[in-house]
């Protein structure tokens, strides 16, 4: 039976791209039984009579998977937050990078609308690019209005799948757009009354830009660390994980223990004391999260 990657899901269908096109699919009815939902960037065996009426046989076995998005077999996360409208938060984009570092996604962070900044904000984004180059990301400030940072962008598409990821009205289908104009997907101003961006991406779709695979994807407001257990929490923050192997006792929290390495980083400010404060109210967040059974 025929191969393919599933490029885009919607009302029930799944598009699975192969060497000979695109074939319009549904999935199994075991699936739903087995619960299993294949997912775009699915490497997937189909059968089919014809282009729109397939059926995915086997879903085959995923390197990563993100949930919000819903996507698989992802490469890099390029993780987009505007300087402004809406303003630029540390706290999110944290979150955004403890997610991508569980599923072992490679993260390159893209602040927007540099266009719309003005000097101190500029010297303030400055500031916390270095801190987060210095952890270990890389960090590339963009224009969809004057094109700043695109020729920068453009080399780390090519040859890998990427999620475009970020919150709503950030400027997502902007950046993309600008990357490749033909695709002119619909974006929208953000609301002035709620201060945030209203969803003009549906759905999860795989395009091509760059000579590289691109998901453009639904916006969220809200990110869960349903999976994550406290003793992972440490190694999502490169610069934590790297420190803490100078704590003295293995297995450190870094909350109440003495000697703890990190603490001592963050009194001495070699680590940024809002990457610490993150950490800690992400730890304390998954304590209190009510278990699953």
């Amino acid at each position: 039976m025929p191969e393919g990657k599933i490029i885009k899901a919607l009302s029930g269908f799944y598009y699975v791209a192969n060497e000979d096109g695109v074939v319009q699919c549904r999935g199994r009815g075991v699936f739903r039984k087995n619960k299993v939902t294949p997912l775009v960037g699915d490497e997937v065996v189909f059968q089919a009579e014809n282009d729109t009426e397939g059926y995915i046989m086997e879903v085959k076995e995923r390197k990563n998977e993100l949930v919000r998005p819903p996507i698989a077999n992802v490469d890099q996360a390029i993780l987009v937050f505007s300087a402004v409208e809406p303003d630029f938060s540390t706290a999110l984009l944290d979150r955004f990078l403890v997610l991508v570092e569980y599923n072992h996604i490679e993260p390159l962070i893209c602040i927007t609308k540099m266009d719309l900044t003005k000097e101190e904000q500029q010297v303030r984004l400055e500031k916390y690019a270095e801190d987060y180059r210095k952890a270990g990301y890389e960090v590339i400030f963009t224009s969809s209005e004057t094109s700043e940072g695109l020729e920068k962008l453009k080399p780390h598409i090519e040859g890998k799948i990427s999620v475009f990821a970020g919150q709503s009205g950030v400027g997502k289908s902007s950046l993309l757009n600008a990357i490749r104009p033909d695709l002119e997907l619909k974006t929208d101003d953000i609301s002035s009354h709620l201060g945030r961006g209203k969803h003009t991406t549906r759905h999860v779709e795989l395009i091509t830009i760059n000579n590289g695979l691109v998901a453009d994807t639904p916006g969220f407001s809200s990110l869960e660390f349903t999976e994550i257990e406290a003793e992972e929490l440490n190694s999502c923050f490169p610069e934590i994980r790297e420190i803490s192997e100078d704590c003295k006792f293995r297995g450190c929290l870094h909350m109440a223990e003495p000697k703890c390495a990190v603490k001592a980083a963050v009194e001495s400010e070699t680590l940024p004391e809002y990457r610490y404060s993150h950490y800690k109210d992400f730890l304390l967040e998954i304590k209190d999260r009510k278990p699953r059974y």
